[in-house]
């Protein structure tokens, strides 16, 4: 009986480690860059498992965000960008990471006027710098803004989709996920550029009805803490077991 509940514990020990992905397991507070690159505040979002790295200047009034989260499929897209009226799609100044024709990651900017259609152009924000990358399944917006002076909180918005059409990126789904990826960054919670590494922050309100907020911690994480109780668990289990 005991090489019966034995034989159990280890079967399932496996199935829980194959079960946690890199993908699932990470937090904003894990993840780190080529280059040596750093910033002051993270945040892990509150939906789509996406997260966001960022500093802000404000005697430069710059804004350096760091963007990652994983497309609805691996010939889609992600997006993370501000709207200067609301946290909402239509009117986000929006930057938009997918493989181009040579399966070659790349970010291009877009006005966002509407929710059929979308059309590449400059943003009302001066753009200083930004690339993409992709690893492991997850691309990464890189973005240097220049924001209004005595600027304090901005509307972000966020989203992945699954695909994209002769250079142009395709509609989203419209699961809870993808209705709430959005909220309020304050700015106030960040030190200037240079500051003393990664700090992890409370950074994001949601503004969705569902009743998510921006913890420290999102889904991901959340998910992560269950599967380290569970695992626990099992181990104090197959412990007991081979003492019997």
């Amino acid at each position: 009986m005991a090489s019966h509940f034995i034989n159990l514990f280890f079967t399932s020990l496996l199935v829980l480690l194959f079960h946690i992905s890199p993908s699932t397991s990470l937090t904003c507070s894990s993840q780190t860059f080529s280059a040596n690159t750093r910033f002051t505040n993270c945040t892990d979002l509150p939906s789509l498992k996406s997260f966001l790295h960022w500093t802000f200047d404000p005697a430069k009034s710059t804004l350096s965000v760091a963007f990652l989260a994983s497309p609805a499929s691996p010939d889609g897209w992600v997006a993370w960008g501000i709207n200067p009226v609301a946290p909402t799609m239509v009117g986000t100044q929006s930057f938009i990471a997918f493989k181009d024709s040579k399966g070659v990651v790349t970010v291009k900017t877009y006005n966002l006027t509407s929710y059929k259609s979308i059309t590449e152009s400059k943003l009302m924000y001066n753009v200083l710098d930004s690339k993409a990358e992709s690893a492991d399944g997850v691309m990464k917006i890189f973005a240097t803004l220049q924001l209004p002076a005595n600027t304090k909180t901005v509307n972000q918005v966020w989203q992945v989709g699954s695909a994209v059409t002769d250079g142009m990126p395709r509609i989203h789904k419209f699961e809870p996920d993808n209705l709430t990826s959005k909220g309020i960054l304050d700015l106030a919670t960040s030190g200037a550029a240079g500051g003393d590494g990664d700090k992890k922050t409370n950074a994001t309100s949601s503004s969705a009805s569902s009743g998510q907020s921006g913890n420290e911690t999102g889904g991901s994480s959340r998910i992560l803490n269950t599967e380290t109780t569970f695992f626990a668990f099992l181990l104090l289990f197959g412990v007991a077991l081979l003492q019997l």
